[in-house]
């Protein structure tokens, strides 16, 4: 499966920027009308998720397809205040994802989504390139201007719970550069284009050896939780729910544990 963010052109034809963007795990089909089986169901479900949730999800999306014969699962991974603008925006989507219940209240007060349950928690870490070599030990070090430091943007969830980590150690960080989500945070890091960044735990997890992640104390007051809902005018409704409900069973939760989230 391929999984890939794009932005939405808001100017576009909806169903055309669907068309260019979306990826499924089984199939580079667009996900129109055409995809449908021979009896004319809809087999196609759509899920805008948070850009942390992308290794876990794909996963996911797999386990269902397989348990779904003929059944393609398309994600739109990227910034959930991006993806929550263009489900209010009308972008056609079954399944949202956020990585924080503020981004999810923009989409129900729309009354765009049922009740959404919280799935998972994450929390923040340090990450630094795989030598360290600007000796990065604790977040106080950040404040140093000869350290490079990359945040999220503080509309996104990365970026605000950087923001309440920082305030709860009453440090002040000048970051070199703000970016649209964890992924693109965490790709400066990698490319050793700064000294560190504070991206989500389960991103320097799966980032391997590429990174080096380190722990502190002021993540644990800022922890995002992880709502999922169902979306009001879902076209694959059915299909919807039950990748919600994958996601929320036990095989959902031992892949989301074992990438490094939390039970809620």
């Amino acid at each position: 499966m391929s999984s890939r963010l794009f932005r939405w052109a808001v100017a576009a034809p909806l169903a055309l920027a669907l068309a260019a963007g979306l990826t499924g795990c089984g199939s580079s089909t667009p996900a129109t009308s055409a995809s449908t089986s021979s009896g004319g169901t809809a087999k196609t479900v759509t899920v805008f998720a948070a850009a942390s949730l992308t290794g876990t999800f794909t996963e996911l999306g797999k386990a269902f397809e397989a348990a779904h014969p003929g059944t393609t699962v398309r994600f739109n991974f990227g910034s959930s205040a991006t993806l929550a603008q263009q489900i209010t925006q009308a972008a056609p989507a079954d399944v949202f994802a956020a990585a924080s219940p503020a981004t999810m209240k923009t989409v129900t007060d729309a009354s765009l989504a049922g009740a959404p349950t919280t799935f998972v928690r994450n929390k923040l870490e340090i990450a630094v390139p795989a030598d360290n070599a600007a000796k990065v030990d604790e977040l106080k070090d950040l404040t140093d201007p000869k350290i490079k430091v990359a945040l999220c943007a503080e509309q996104v969830p990365c970026g605000a719970a950087a923001v309440k980590a920082l305030d709860a150690a009453g440090l002040k960080v000048t970051p070199v550069t703000l970016e649209q989500d964890v992924k693109a945070t965490l790709t400066k890091v990698e490319l050793g284009e700064v000294d560190a960044a504070l991206v989500y735990k389960t991103d320097v997890i799966a980032a391997g050896d590429k990174v080096q992640g380190i722990p502190f104390p002021e993540a644990d007051k800022a922890i995002n939780d992880y709502p999922i809902a169902v979306l009001s005018n879902a076209p694959a409704g059915d299909l919807a729910k039950q990748f919600v409900d994958l996601v929320l069973s036990p095989q959902g939760k031992d892949v989301l544990t074992k990438a490094g989230f939390e039970a809620p």
